[in-house]
């Protein structure tokens, strides 16, 4: 059953979608985090090691409410590695782990990356999609991807 919620089913089509995107790339930031707390070497491997950790627990809960949204609105989430590879808007290069500022750098850039989107997404679900909701969870998300990169910029400082 639909939802019947004051959302034009073509606007709700087009949210899902934007969701959908951001699920992909929510993911795959979260894999790239996931793979620095792995693999990240070094002397400040105990620290580092712990922050990844932190990061990419906020990255999980994140992705599920995101796919949660999209089931929200009537819509199914993207949920298997080739429509998150096909969607999301980050590139997935090789790390280089024993170069722990190239690898923070590295998802401070996919952070701050997402950061951009979402301010984009934010106005156009409010204005075009007239999904004061979804817009205002994005908002959400930015500030919680705010504070990551925040974290990752004070490392680098």
């Amino acid at each position: 059953m639909k939802p019947n919620t004051g959302i034009a089913d073509d606007h709700r089509q087009s949210v899902a979608n934007l969701l959908n995107i951001l699920l992909a790339d929510e993911f795959v930031l979260y894999v790239k985090t996931r793979n620095a707390h792995w693999n990240v070497t070094g002397s400040g491997f105990s620290e580092l090691h712990l922050f990844f950790q932190s990061q990419y627990e906020q990255l999980d809960e994140v992705i599920d409410e995101v796919a949660e949204r999209v089931r929200m609105i009537g819509h199914f989430a993207a949920a298997s590695l080739g429509d998150y590879t096909g969607l999301t808007n980050l590139t997935e290069d090789k790390a280089d782990f024993s170069k722990q500022e190239t690898l923070v750098r590295g998802l401070l850039d996919d952070h701050e990356t997402i950061i951009r989107l979402l301010r984009a997404d934010i106005a156009r679900t409010a204005e075009e999609y007239r999904d004061l909701g979804t817009s205002d969870f994005l908002t959400g998300l930015m500030e919680r991807h705010e504070k990551m990169a925040w974290m990752l910029r004070a490392y680098l400082s």
